[in-house]
């Protein structure tokens, strides 16, 4: 039997997909709704300076780059999944750019987030 590494991109998938249902909502009306509006929460919530704070600290980070990274690799997902869908060729050359750029979101990502200081 020929091994395969689509259980690891299945994975990036389903935990991509957890997390978005668990989270997605909810950063969406936080920072869509709830804190450019002033209700309930108070405007100041998404200053520089508290995001700054989040971003530099270790566990802003890794909270950071899991919702980053994971979302991407679950869009990428559902997206190279809905072009064989559409009846689209689904060859290496749709692989390596859904899957490249949720690489390449990640890796960004890291970079940016690892530049911040510890």
């Amino acid at each position: 039997m020929k091994r395969s590494n689509a259980p690891i991109f299945w994975l990036l998938f389903g935990a991509g997909g957890m997390l978005s249902a668990l989270l997605g909502s909810a950063l969406v009306f936080i920072t869509g709704l709830a804190v450019p509006l002033g209700w309930p929460l108070p405007a100041d919530l998404m200053s520089h300076a508290r995001m700054a704070a989040l971003a530099q600290h270790w566990a802003g980070k890794a909270f950071l780059f899991t919702v980053i990274s994971l979302f991407a690799w679950h869009a990428a997902h559902r997206i190279f999944h809905s072009l064989h869908d559409l009846g689209l060729r689904t060859g290496w050359v749709a692989r390596l750019a859904c899957y490249g750029s949720a690489l390449a979101i990640t890796l960004t990502s890291a970079g940016a987030l690892l530049s911040l200081g510890l």
